[in-house]
């Protein structure tokens, strides 16, 4: 950032996107202190790192595009506990929820890059991706640079708090799939104590998840 300035604030926002190691709770109010030393302006630290934030979320995009639904949908099926159900229902939520997950979703740890993915999947439109994407970035950059500027040299208590939001986000991922997980073997056990198939077809048809 020292190098590029507001440039470098885009450059490092877009790797978080793509690789999510390199967070941007790290990166933002660091650029808001640097901007509150009056090395780098504010406005364009917003600016740089919004489009650093839609460009990754368009390469995601364009990756998701590219696997599509049906391929994906393929190999789901075949792991452990998923049936076709499980696809189908995912993506009836998606198609429900996906504009409001696509905008909120750039604003939570972790789904920050992945929601990019399945918009792709479910070919959301680029001009309704890249609005919703624009705007929850827009919001999520905003607050952190400012937090950074305003709290100046103490600008890593804003990492520090938005790095208990994202261990609160792991835990509820991780205790999601852990009740998800006793449901389905709860579920295949009374099929098989009721003497049911619970082996489900894992066939998936051309044009299956068309919208």
């Amino acid at each position: 950032m020292e190098t590029l300035g507001p440039i470098g604030v885009g450059f490092m926002v877009f790797l978080d996107n793509i690789f999510p190691p390199i967070p941007s709770e790290l990166v933002l109010p660091l650029a808001g202190f640097t901007s509150s030393q009056g090395q780098m302006n504010i406005a364009a630290a917003i600016v740089f790192a919004t489009i650093g934030s839609v460009v990754g979320a368009v390469l995601l995009w364009a990756v998701g595009k590219w696997i599509g639904i049906e391929r994906i949908a393929r190999i789901a099926v075949k792991m452990p506990l998923v049936d076709v159900d499980d696809v189908h229902k995912t993506v009836d939520w998606f198609d429900r929820h996906g504009d409001k997950a696509v905008f909120f979703g750039r604003m939570i740890p972790i789904f920050r890059s992945l929601i990019s993915i399945p918009a792709g999947m479910r070919d959301m439109r680029l001009a309704k991706f890249l609005l919703l994407t624009t705007a929850g970035s827009t919001i999520w950059n905003t607050i952190l640079i400012v937090a950074g500027f305003a709290l100046g040299e103490n600008w890593s208590v804003v990492e520090t708090y938005a790095g208990y939001f994202q261990n609160l986000v792991i835990v509820a991922v991780v205790v999601f799939v852990i009740v998800w997980i006793v449901l389905k073997v709860r579920k295949q056990r009374r099929k098989k104590a009721a003497g049911l198939d619970t082996t489900e077809d894992d066939h998936i048809e051309p044009g299956q998840f068309d919208s």
